[in-house]
């Protein structure tokens, strides 16, 4: 870390032009990165994060206005000509850019690319540049990789573009790497992978990487330094000890409050950061996190406060706020400034759980599709077993969370449920009403208590109506009298935290949270006793996502309502559900009390699920044994015999004997009560409860 900086970005500032008029996308940011180090950029979005490094690749478009100095090992890169920045990007400067589907070529092979980016820089053969590219994919982990290396990219999972996308990044060796997002959207044992691959891409390259994300639990085990960027401009940067530990910038100390850590117990409310960014359009003087600071004074409004060094912290620990130096003197947390609300406590009434009341039961549910083949002839040449024979029930009060890998049948299940109809096999029954015998009028009626909050605010709210005429579409569907509309509207708004002067505004106009809490006034609006919640809060950043959790736990307790809540951030369900149930390939592995299953985790794939979390604590997080599952989840058109998992198993690749494994291969484990009580259920032969937090 002594040896001289690879990378110095001084006073870069970047300008957009828009209808509203000039955006001030990126303002005076100075950092360095020296060789072989990680330095991790984090921040909500539209706080600069990508735009600082689209300009120090020189990738924005031609009507962005830099300005400033960008050095790559001494060499000015700002003012340079394309055809010489060509010969520094990809070869000594690589760049993993978020979406890896948009960012390669669908008309050209996977190899192709790869080789098509050596050969760019190195003069050797194609045949040559082809077996390179071979290496390198096998390198990333990619299976069967030379027959890998002829498929397109939309035959390639996602997280299998995104290994390849390293693969090309690091095929020439480069100096540094600029990972833009590289595990958004990605489930968290693909993300696992990712991580991983790009570990062993600095290992074998010794590249310098510029990591940029919101998860902190990432920066927390991959960084060496981070740097917080807010509204375009650093406001915090140090070691991530210091700032882990020792955040002196109360966004900083905000963010690191907001997040639902999996090692922490339930129901404990969580430190929202309340209002939105500035924007970047016509920016106030003075601090522009002054109007969500709790520790402002007059001067925040007047002076934007520059970064300056912490003394009691270590070297090249940096911080803009005014009163940064009485946080440091007083050793402020999170709590301290931002103080979290009491936890939320169960709307239960302290009953057993047999005693309550049952609002949805579940019972050996299977949804099969039909694979055809043919565009006039068509014939059935398979079948997709989404969900394969699950059972649960939830009670009042009660919150089940549904996790699992994309493609494991969560959302299969809860669109059977939705649509209130007769399964392929197996019966759902809500409200003591069996949906294979119900009327037309029962459904209608029985729709009013079972309401969604959808995963996309955006799409599922309609553009063209105002959020007053959105909140009052299923009061009218249901015949609720027009002259109370507007009193329910406000009456709604006030219970999700909006103001009344919302109602005239279209989803447009309003942030990705006020969309969301709009959302869930909609299902609400009703009075229902049940609703579905389909990954509510993971396209929302962590402050505003805070904010949400918070809600949905005080309209628990306040309404008495059940959540089915389908999700795959574990720390969020850790946060908010009762009971969860893990769900892998069409069945359930494992089941039970929240606190039993991620305490003592009985099944190898929970285990590999909770593992792969990030912590946002560096100590834990450098200190933790990881479970990183091999390959992609199996075809559900052609599962494993015996257990699915076997196949990714950890368990069965490496601790079990012959004759044991020949069990797993032949025989499909059941559900059943193996290591704890009789409420924590789980499908493994050989199930043993470990500690993985």
């Amino acid at each position: 870390m002594e040896a001289a900086p690879i990378l110095q970005v001084r006073d870069l500032s970047v300008t957009l032009d828009s209808e509203a008029g000039p955006v001030l996308a990126v303002r005076s940011v100075s950092y360095s990165v020296r060789p072989g180090e990680v330095f991790g950029i984090v921040g909500e979005s539209g706080s600069g994060k990508s735009v600082s490094s689209l300009a120090v690749m020189s990738l924005l478009p031609s009507h962005a206005r830099i300005r400033g100095s960008v050095l790559f090992r001494g060499q000015e890169l700002l003012g340079q000509s394309d055809r010489a920045l060509s010969r520094i990007r990809g070869r000594r400067i690589a760049m993993v850019f978020q979406d890896p589907l948009s960012a390669l070529t669908p008309v050209y092979s996977v190899g192709d690319q790869i080789a098509e980016a050596i050969l760019v820089h190195e003069s050797m053969s194609r045949e040559a540049a082809t077996e390179r590219a071979v290496e390198l994919l096998a390198l990333v982990g990619i299976p069967s990789p030379r027959h890998r290396a002829t498929a397109f990219p939309h035959e390639f999972s996602g997280g299998m573009r995104q290994r390849a996308m390293i693969a090309m990044a690091i095929a020439n060796r480069p100096d540094l790497i600029i990972a833009d997002e590289p595990t958004t959207a990605l489930d968290v044992t693909i993300q696992a992978q990712i991580l991983q691959v790009l570990r062993t891409a600095q290992e074998v390259t010794g590249a310098a990487i510029i990591l940029i994300t919101h998860d902190m639990g990432i920066i927390a085990g991959m960084a060496d330094r981070v740097g917080v960027m807010y509204a375009g401009k650093l406001v915090e940067t140090g070691s991530v000890d210091d700032v882990f530990y020792r955040a002196r910038m109360p966004y900083t100390l905000g963010l690191l409050g907001s997040i639902p850590r999996l090692d922490r117990g339930t129901h404990q409310a969580l430190t929202p950061i309340e209002g939105t960014p500035p924007s970047l359009v016509d920016l106030p003087p003075g601090c522009p996190f002054e109007s969500r600071c709790p520790l402002r004074i007059p001067s925040c409004r007047e002076v934007e406060p520059p970064l300056l060094e912490m003394a009691a912290s270590g070297p090249g620990h940096l911080a803009a706020c005014h009163r940064s130096a009485e946080v440091e003197r007083r050793d402020l947390k999170s709590a301290d400034v931002f103080p979290a609300p009491p936890p939320h406590a169960s709307d239960r009434d302290g009953a057993p759980r047999a005693e309550l009341d049952q609002v949805l039961e579940v019972q050996d549910l299977v949804k099969h599709f039909p694979l055809v083949k043919g565009a006039i002839l068509r014939r059935r040449v398979g079948t997709v077993h989404a969900v394969d024979g699950i059972s649960f029930d939830i009670r009042r009060g009660e919150t089940l969370g549904l996790v699992g890998e994309s493609g494991c049948g969560k959302t299969t299940a809860i669109m059977e449920i939705l649509n209130l109809l007769a399964p392929t096999s197996g019966r759902i029954v809500v409200f003591g009403r069996d949906t294979a015998n119900i009327t037309h009028r029962e459904r209608f009626e029985t729709r009013r208590d079972l309401q969604v909050v959808f995963q996309d605010p955006m799409a599922s709210l309609d553009p063209r109506l105002p959020v007053h005429d959105i909140l009052a579409e299923p009061l009218e569907a249901h015949g609720v009298p027009a002259v109370e509309h507007s009193a329910r509207v406000r009456e709604l708004l006030r219970l999700v935290g909006l103001e009344p002067q919302h109602a005239s505004r279209y989803p447009q106009a309003l942030s990705g949270g006020q969309r969301q809490r709009v959302g869930i006034a909609r299902a609400l609006a009703l009075e229902p006793r049940l609703l579905v919640l389909d990954e509510p809060v993971s396209s929302l950043d962590v402050s505003i996502r805070a904010g949400v959790i918070n809600l949905l736990e005080q309209l628990k307790k306040e309404l008495g309502l059940s959540y089915l809540f389908v999700a795959h951030d574990l720390s969020v369900v850790r946060h908010i559900a009762d009971r969860v149930a893990v769900m892998y390939l069409g069945r359930f592995v494992e089941i039970g009390a929240v606190d039993d299953v991620f305490d003592r985790p009985a099944h190898p794939y929970t285990q590999a699920l909770l593992s792969a979390i990030p912590l946002p604590d560096p100590v834990k997080e450098r200190t933790r044994t990881r479970i990183v599952l091999e390959g992609d989840l199996p075809d559900p058109s052609d599962p494993p015999t015996g257990c699915r998992f076997r196949t990714r198993c950890q368990k069965f690749s490496g601790e079990l004997a012959d004759a044991a494994r020949r069990r797993c291969i032949e025989e499909q484990p059941a559900l059943a009560a193996r290591t704890g009580g009789p409420d924590h259920l789980d499908a493994c032969h050989y199930a043993v409860t470990a500690s993985v937090l």
